[in-house]
């Protein structure tokens, strides 16, 4: 990873990808096929795979550009407004005529889990970057990428990257086939577990990270309460635990965990002591409701990771 302040210093990311609303339903069991139930509560929160990763990335500490398209309607000033108050530059977050924003419908049960569908919107109109997306992108220490847009845009995005010596982090969902020339502008895959098993054929996530190494330089495979698994060429993998909470709403989890990861990273901080503290900004936002609105500032992810490290 290019380190533009040298270790220690603030990391500069872009993100390409999607800006969504989130309406959010909360119920005690989420339904079956077929059934109807009554919820608890419902609410709108700014979110999409890639605003919510350049969220957690300012919060985390960084200076991110976010790229990305919202539609003409109530909802793009509110999704401006978040990114903005988070820190995030909206220079690169385009209108789309004639669009609405993207949205997610997410039930989340009592336990915290999850489900969600996706309307893309405005994000569809995302297959290609500018010249003034190159400049975002060649003035960043990496590009986090994500799939809830058109694939020749992410593509698109992670070439100029690769053409400019930027690092570029990509999150493999929702799960789809992945184009060798994605792959091969890639230097660090960021999959869930389930994501990992897909891509690689096997089920145990351990096996998995290393097996992806045949498409990638480097893989974290997030697994959730029980922590994430780190597998590099040349190098002996490694697990580094979670942090043990009760979780309330685990919608942004991985995206705050990626955000966290990419700026600890690119700040020149060893793998295995990136991934503790983008475990310590995922437990504290799985402890809150909502996406964006759970994710914690710097100061707190350091300190809530130096009280709680799990590895002591």
């Amino acid at each position: 990873m290019r380190h533009g302040a040298g270790p220690g210093g603030p990391a500069s990311l872009a993100v390409f990808g999607s800006t969504n609303m989130d309406l959010v339903a909360t119920v005690p069991t989420a339904p079956a096929l077929g059934e109807t139930v009554t919820g608890r509560e419902f609410r709108t929160v700014p979110g999409g795979k890639g605003a919510n990763q350049a969220v957690a990335a300012a919060r985390a500490g960084s200076a991110v550009h976010m790229i990305g398209a919202v539609g003409e309607d109530e909802f793009a000033a509110r999704l401006r407004a978040t990114l903005g108050e988070a820190g995030v530059s909206t220079d690169g977050l385009r209108t789309a005529p004639g669009f609405h924003s993207g949205t997610a419908h997410i039930t989340v049960d009592g336990k915290g889990a999850n489900s969600i569908i996706v309307i893309p919107g405005a994000n569809g109109t995302l297959k290609g970057i500018g010249a003034g997306d190159e400049d975002r992108i060649a003035h960043s220490d990496a590009l986090l990428l994500q799939l809830e847009t058109p694939m020749e845009g992410v593509v698109a995005a992670a070439l100029a990257a690769h053409a400019r010596g930027v690092r570029t982090v990509l999150t493999p969902a929702p799960t789809q086939p992945l184009p060798p020339e994605l792959l091969a502008a890639t230097d660090l895959l960021v999959p869930n577990e389930h994501e990992a098993a897909d891509l690689s054929g096997r089920a145990d996530p351990y096996e998995a990270a290393v097996a992806l190494l045949d498409l990638v330089p480097e893989v974290v495979v997030t697994l959730g309460a029980r922590g994430s698994v780190y597998a590099a060429r040349g190098a002996e993998p490694l697990t580094v635990p979670a942090f043990p909470v009760r979780a309330v709403d685990t919608t942004a989890a991985g995206d705050t965990f990626v955000g966290a990861l990419c700026t600890a990273y690119a700040e020149g901080r060893p793998m295995p002591e990136a991934m503790a503290w983008a475990s310590a900004a995922s437990a504290l936002a799985v402890q809150r409701p909502g996406a964006s609105s759970s994710m914690p500032e710097r100061a707190e992810i350091t300190a809530y990771a130096e009280q709680r490290n799990p590895a002591r």
